[in-house]
């Protein structure tokens, strides 16, 4: 996701309201160096502020290589109930 905006929208509204996310969603922010991203496109997925990168598990290991720095947990969402 390519804002933190959407990114709350997911960990929020859908995460934690399902078994297989432990019911809790987080919001993370990381840097991912543009010349790996430049090898995907970018979906927009309902409205234009959804928008996202669909990168296949199979490359989750160079996604993993190509992250700069520090990962970042913004916030946390658990379900309530």
């Amino acid at each position: 996701m390519l804002s933190e905006q959407y990114a709350t929208q997911i960990a929020r509204d859908w995460n934690p309201k399902g078994e297989s996310s432990g019911f809790v969603g987080y919001v993370l922010r990381f840097v991912v160096r543009t010349e790996f991203l430049d090898a995907y496109e970018i979906h927009i997925v309902g409205s234009a502020e959804h928008r996202e990168y669909w990168i296949p598990a199979e490359d989750l290991h160079k996604l993993n290589g190509n992250i700069v720095g520090p990962i970042e947990v913004v916030s946390q969402f658990r379900h309530e109930g």
